[in-house]
């Protein structure tokens, strides 16, 4: 404890210790994760809306349906629930827009963090170093050993 505080005094005002680049990066990358989880279960659930409507298009406009309201099943004709499904659908579309849209944005935010503290990543970096390096054209070489009889 005492060797951080002497570590933490000794750096310039403004600047940040490792400890909290590193907190600061995996609390951005866990937003990320977040709004990934968040856009997943929005998608399962625009799926869900896109099977429903797509059943009720062909039935009778006048026969009962259950719709689940907060956790309590309802009793309507199709032709009720019919417009609120659409509008659901067309709004959850919205969301996922606008979620795709923030992953990106919070992607840029986190690879100009990166830059700025010169971060790298144990495996991810290395792979992508192999695979630049990999673009290069090889040469390959063939040696032979003559064999003596």
């Amino acid at each position: 404890m005492a060797s951080d505080k002497k570590i933490e005094k000794s750096l310039p005002k403004g600047t940040k210790s490792n400890e909290e680049i590193f907190a600061g990066f995996q609390a951005l990358r866990n937003d990320q994760r977040l709004m990934a989880t968040k856009l997943s279960e929005m998608e399962m659930e625009l799926n869900e809306h896109k099977i429903v409507i797509d059943t009720l298009k062909t039935v009778d406009p006048k026969r009962k349906c259950y719709r689940m309201i907060g956790g309590v099943l309802c009793e309507q004709t199709v032709e009720e629930v019919f417009p609120g499904l659409v509008t659901n659908k067309d709004r959850l579309i919205k969301v996922i827009e606008t979620l795709n849209d923030q992953i990106e944005k919070k992607g840029k935010e986190i690879n100009e963090y990166k830059e700025k503290h010169n971060i790298t990543i144990r495996g991810l970096d290395e792979a992508q170093q192999a695979e630049e390096e990999s673009k290069e054209p090889k040469r390959n070489a063939l040696v032979v050993n003559p064999i003596e009889v």
